[in-house]
């Protein structure tokens, strides 16, 4: 049969929602474009790529797209345990986020997919991210950042079949102000990522 939707979350052995599932973003709301609140030598950048028709986007040239991830309209599943969640996306690229108490670094080893840890805010599962390379783009139309760029991602699932993501983009180099993006992601249940 149809598998429901809208049941309860379940519910992990930590006592918190269980997130793990593969999951589709169904809506993607964001201020990302808002060149009032991007620098000039990064609106510059992005009228260059797409002039360029985006040819040195990280995902064209099969390099990991980075914070980019997370406003693309692709699958993505989670898996969650104890001490570490994991997304994998598509392109057989991954993600760890480190569950373990530890704080973030203050200064990683700038890397592609960057580094993570989380903690629960009740029933939100709060990420905080850094250490992405400057190779990375923050979202398909080419917007660049530099290593200093902070992320902070919100999880709440709201039901058995969706999932609330507020992300928050921070970084001095290259945004006026912080930088908001909202996704809808919904359970595919039934589906795998091929």
């Amino acid at each position: 049969g149809e598998p429901n939707l809208s049941a309860p979350a379940p519910i992990y052995a930590d006592g918190h929602p269980d997130l793990s599932g593969l999951w589709d973003p169904v809506e993607v709301s964001s201020d990302l474009l808002d060149a009032s609140k991007v620098q000039e030598w990064a609106q510059t950048l992005m009228t260059q790529r797409e002039e360029r028709f985006f040819v040195d986007n990280p995902g064209f040239q099969c390099l990991p797209r980075g914070p980019g991830y997370l406003t693309l309209e692709r699958m993505r599943r989670i898996v969650q345990g104890p001490s570490f969640l994991a997304m994998l996306n598509e392109d057989l690229t991954y993600r760890q986020i480190f569950m373990d108490g530890r704080a973030l670094e203050p200064e990683p080893h700038p890397t592609w997919m960057g580094y993570s840890v989380g903690r629960w805010e009740g029933d939100t599962l709060v990420v905080e991210s850094n250490g992405y390379n400057e190779k990375t783009w923050v979202h398909r139309r080419g917007l660049s950042h530099t290593e200093s760029l902070r992320i902070t991602e919100r999880y709440h699932r709201v039901d058995f079949g969706h999932m609330q993501l507020d992300v928050t983009y921070e970084d001095s180099g290259t945004f006026d102000s912080p930088l908001h993006s909202t996704i809808v992601l919904e359970l595919a249940a039934d589906d795998e990522m091929l």
